[in-house]
This record gives structure tokens, C-alpha cells and sequence, in this order.
């Protein structure tokens, strides 16, 4: 006999009307209208104005009608899922490359479709069941967030290191027969999916437009840790001027079509390729934004339209980033050291994952104290960028905490949303 499905309601909103209704903590929700709930997923698609839902409350089975007034959630939340982990040992697994020692979380190998509709996560649709097939489609999952790397299963295979791993185009045949959105990227490995590779990757996804929406090109992250390197060597200068001609081929021949790029490259392989950046415009509605295509370019839009604040506090502020960014931001701050506001932006090594491991989401706590420990002054403000903060916490990816570096360094600290904006706004405060 199949196990119902159902979901632990963990929290209940005061004043909701789920609340109103008696729902509580600690509840299972087994259905709503008629239908079985596993997930907040269910709970958003058949969650309706009007609804039944059906809750155990220890052995008793109750039933509660709700009308959710417009613009009202039903105000209750539900338990996690269990995330469902990746089998692949691919040869570039960045979990495989991290050091000992770190809160487990770290060490999660997500592959959870569930997680790509929610957040963007990325996933090889290697462990898709039929039922899981069945319900994207049922429930318009969509957009989903899929890497490829390559369409040629025999190299794909070799970079998943999973030689079970299903055909990938008949995988995107099937979600594009299901109208499903995509998103593709190809992490770039020199001398496995570059060159003709690279070349022939792109032409197969661009025939599953407009479904697939869009391709970003990423090189490979690698760190000091774990035997990554012995199998894959690291994107230079050269590796990515080649990637930047195949996506600008691509690029020229979309927008002719299409008036849509449809392929992009990270903002990592500019950098590696010492090239100019495209204008914000030949992003389109960037999307691929969080996975670092067309961050630069928005930043230094925004920074553009940034009106550099007025002071009458003497105060010395100091901020940081990594090594990628570092450039731009110094470009920007030195608009406000011109309108003789003193603040300092350093450069901030990654000596726990590697110097090549550049961008500023992956600074540590330690690092960031090591680097400031010689520069900054009791009466100083640390202007800490919320991109390097655990999401809703005040930790590092350390777990080195604000407030840890607020005791050793003995200087005020603030955390600040990482745009041209907030740096200005959060002065403006300060000051």
C-alpha cells in the first residue's frame, strides 16, 4: 500500500487565515483541495483563494475550509523537503574541492529539481524518475536550471564521471515537448568541452530555443584542495579569448534571429580574457545573473546613476572584495575619495580555497581579519558587502561572525546591500 504523502506545518502566521481557522504548529497537511501535498511545491500550485485542507493533528483527521482574502497568503509554512543528493563524481565538483574542517552544509551535493524551480540551483537531470518527469510537466516547474557542459555524451559522461548518465538531448527533448523553460550552462574544462566542443554544444542547445532561454559559458572553478587538478587544468588568458570568439559568433547570429543574445559568457572569462565588458543592454533581462553573467556590466550601470553623498562626518570607512571585482569597485570608490570622503577598499586573497578562487561570495571570515588587520583603526568603519554573508545570517562561510570581527579588530562593523546604492545610502547613513 503506497504511504500518504504530507508535509509538517512548522509555523503558523498570527492574524492569517490559516490561523483564524485553527490550523497549528506541529500539523500535517495531507491535502488540499482533493490533492496530496509533499511540499511547499504543492502547496504553491494547488493553494487557492478558496480551499479544503485536510490536516492530521496527532490520530485525528480534521478538514478546514479557508477563503484567502486577495493579496493574503494562507500563512502557513512548511517543513523543508529532504534535499536529493547528486551520485555524480564529476571531475570538477567544486563540494570535492573543499577543505576539511567546514559546517556540513557545505558538503551537500544538491541535485534536486525541486531546487532549481525554487532557487536557480543547478542540476544534470541525472537522477529524474518518470514520476518526477511527470510532475514538472504537470505542475509547469518552469524555469529550470541545467548543466550540460557538454551535448556529446561521451565527453558529458567522462565530466560527470557517470557513464550511466542519460542521453541529455533526449532529456531536453522531452522538457521542451513539455513547454519547459531552461537554462543551460556549460562549466568550460580545457580539453575536454572547449574548442569544436564548445562550438558544437551551443549549436545543439540553440535548436531547443525559445525553450532553452538562455546558455552561459563559465569556467571551471578550481581550488587548492582535493585531487581536482590532477584531472583538470584551469581556464588562462588564452582558453577564455577563445570561449569569448565562440560566444560572440553566437551572440551576433541570436540577435540577428532573435534580437536576443541567447548565449553569454561569465563575467570571469572577460577578466581571464583582459576583455571590455559588453554594455548592460546586450544582457537583456540577465538572466543569468546569479551565476555571474552580467554583474559587472549591471554594476557599473548602477554606479553610473549613483549620486555620491554629502558629508559633514570626518569618518574613515573601509570595505572589500575579492580579486575579480576588486578593479571595478576601486574605480567606483575613488568617485567618492574625489568628493573627499575617506574610504578604502582592499583586495582580499582567498588563502583557504586558492588564489585563483577570486570572486567575493567565496571570502572567509579569517581572510577578510588577516587582510584588515594591519590597515584599520579603532575609530574605523567596516563596510562588510552582504554578498559575502550566509543568506539571513551575519556569519561568514567560516562561520566567522560579524561581531568576531568587530572583537578582534576592535572597529565598528555594518553590513551593506552589495550594490553602487547601498554603498552610497549606507554613507550617507554613517555619516
Amino acid at each position: 500500500m503506497r504511504r500518504r504523502m504530507s508535509a509538517e506545518i512548522v509555523s503558523v502566521a498570527p492574524q492569517s487565515t490559516a490561523h483564524a481557522a485553527g490550523v497549528a504548529t506541529g500539523d500535517r497537511l495531507i491535502a488540499i483541495n482533493g490533492q496530496e501535498v509533499s511540499d511547499v511545491i504543492d502547496l504553491m500550485f494547488y493553494g487557492e483563494r478558496e480551499l479544503e485542507m485536510v490536516i492530521q493533528r496527532e490520530k485525528k483527521k480534521l478538514s478546514f475550509r479557508l477563503s484567502i482574502p486577495e493579496g493574503e497568503e494562507i500563512g502557513i509554512e512548511l517543513r523543508p523537503f529532504r534535499i536529493r543528493t547528486c551520485t555524480n563524481k564529476c571531475i570538477f565538483c567544486f563540494v570535492s574541492q573543499l577543505p576539511v574542517g567546514m559546517r556540513k552544509s557545505l558538503y551537500i551535493k544538491d541535485e534536486d529539481y525541486r531546487m532549481s524551480f525554487l532557487y536557480g540551483n543547478y542540476i544534470t537531470l541525472t537522477n529524474l524518475t518518470e514520476s518526477d518527469k511527470k510532475r514538472i510537466a504537470e505542475q509547469r516547474l518552469s524555469p529550470l536550471y541545467i548543466s550540460v557542459h557538454s551535448t556529446d555524451s561521451e565527453i558529458r559522461n567522462a565530466m560527470l564521471g557517470n557513464p550511466k548518465a542519460p542521453d541529455i538531448i533526449k532529456e531536453l527533448q522531452f522538457f521542451r515537448n513539455q513547454k519547459i523553460r531552461m537554462h543551460c550552462q556549460i562549466v568550460l574544462c580545457p580539453g575536454y568541452n572547449d574548442g569544436r566542443q564548445l562550438d558544437q554544444t551551443i549549436r545543439d542547445l540553440y535548436k531547443f530555443h525559445p525553450y532553452v532561454s538562455s546558455i552561459a559559458v563559465v569556467p571551471v572553478g578550481l581550488t587548492d584542495h582535493g585531487k581536482v587538478r590532477a584531472k583538470v587544468k584551469p581556464v588562462g588568458g588564452d582558453d577564455a579569448l577563445r570561449a569569448l570568439e565562440t560566444v560572440d559568433f553566437f551572440q551576433r547570429r541570436s540577435k540577428k534571429r532573435h534580437g536576443d543574445p541567447i548565449v553569454y559568457a561569465s563575467d570571469e572569462l572577460y577578466i581571464k580574457g583582459n576583455a571590455p565588458f559588453p554594455p548592460l543592454i546586450e544582457y537583456g533581462d540577465l538572466p543569468q545573473l546569479e551565476n555571474g553573467v552580467g554583474m559587472v556590466s549591471l554594476f557599473q550601470h548602477q554606479a553610473r546613476k549613483v549620486k555620491i553623498p554629502q558629508v559633514t562626518k570626518r569618518r574613515r570607512f573601509i570595505t572589500f572584495t575579492g580579486a575579480s571585482f576588486y578593479p571595478f569597485l576601486k574605480r567606483f570608490i575613488d568617485r567618492f575619495r574625489k568628493s573627499s570622503i575617506n574610504i578604502e577598499v582592499k583586495e582580499i586573497e582567498n588563502t583557504l580555497f586558492g588564489k585563483e578562487i577570486t570572486v567575493a561570495g567565496l571570502l572567509t571570515g579569517r581572510d577578510v581579519m588577516r587582510s584588515l588587520s594591519e590597515v584599520v583603526k579603532r575609530e574605523d568603519i567596516i563596510l562588510i558587502p552582504d554578498v559575502v554573508m550566509r543568506e539571513r545570517h551575519d556569519v561568514f562561510l567560516d562561520d566567522v561572525s560579524r561581531q568576531d570581527i568587530e572583537d578582534l579588530l576592535g572597529a565598528r562593523t555594518v553590513i551593506i546591500e552589495s550594490t553602487p546604492k547601498g554603498l552610497a545610502e549606507s554613507i550617507a547613513v554613517l555619516c
